[in-house]
C-alpha cells in the first residue's frame, strides 16, 4: 500500500510540474503577439471577440464580459479592425451569447453591418480554427483578457494563422481565481486537443466577411 501511495503521489507531482510548466510555456510563445493599447497593435481586417456569459450565477454582470466589450470597442473606434467577429456559445434558444455582445456593441455605436456572428463557438479552438475554415481569416486580432487571448494566439500559431491579441482589462485576483486555476487545465486540455488533431464540434458553409 505505501509503495502504490508513493507511485501515485509521484505521479501527481510530476502532473503538477508539467501543468505549470505548460501554462508558463504558453505564455511565453505568446508574450510578444499581446498589445495592451491600441497605438501599438498593428491593424486586421477582423477582430475576433471570444465569448462568455454577460450574467453570473447571481444575476450580476461578468466583469470578463463587460470589459471584452469594451475592448472591442475601443479597437474598432481606433480603426485597428473593419469588423468584428463575435464567436460564442449559442447552445440553446434561450442561450445566445453571440447575439447578445451584437446587441450590446451595436447600442455603444458599432454599426451591425460591421459585425459578423459566430454561433459555434463552443470553445476557443473552435472559435479560433471557425475563423480560419469558416470565415476565412488567416490572419486577425483576438480579443480577450490576457491569459484567454494568449491560449488562442498560441492554437493559432499551431494552425499556421498569424493572430495577436488585444487584451481586455484583468479582473482581481479575488474575482476571477477560479477561472485562473481553470486556465492552467485548460492549456494542458489544448495541448492534448492539438496533438490529437480535434476539430471543431460544427463546420459548415462559408461565411465571406466584406
Amino acid at each position: 500500500m505505501k509503495k502504490w501511495l508513493k507511485i501515485s503521489a509521484f505521479l501527481i507531482l510530476v502532473v503538477v510540474i508539467v501543468t505549470v510548466l505548460n501554462y508558463h510555456y504558453v505564455k511565453r510563445q505568446t508574450a510578444a503577439s499581446l498589445f495592451t493599447n491600441t497605438s501599438g497593435i498593428p491593424p486586421q481586417k477582423v477582430g475576433l471577440v471570444l465569448g462568455t456569459s454577460k450574467y453570473l450565477a447571481g444575476g450580476q454582470i461578468n466583469l470578463y464580459y463587460r470589459y471584452r466589450i469594451t475592448a472591442a470597442q475601443e479597437l474598432f473606434e481606433a480603426g485597428k479592425v473593419q469588423f468584428l467577429l463575435l464567436s460564442g456559445d449559442n447552445g440553446t434558444k434561450e442561450y445566445n451569447e453571440p447575439a447578445q455582445m451584437k446587441e450590446d456593441l451595436v447600442a455603444l455605436g458599432i454599426p451591425a453591418d460591421r459585425i459578423y456572428l459566430d454561433y459555434a463557438g463552443f470553445r476557443t479552438l473552435d472559435s479560433v480554427v471557425r475563423a480560419k475554415e469558416i470565415f476565412g481569416q488567416k490572419s486577425f486580432i483576438c480579443i480577450s483578457q490576457p491569459f484567454h487571448a494568449a491560449r488562442a494566439i498560441y492554437i493559432g500559431q499551431q494552425h499556421g494563422l498569424e493572430v495577436s491579441g488585444y487584451v481586455a482589462q484583468e479582473v482581481s485576483l479575488a474575482y476571477g481565481y477560479t477561472v485562473l486555476i481553470r486556465e492552467y487545465l485548460a492549456r494542458m486540455k489544448m495541448q492534448l486537443d492539438l496533438i490529437f488533431g480535434k476539430a471543431p464540434k460544427y463546420l459548415g458553409e462559408k461565411i465571406t466577411i466584406e
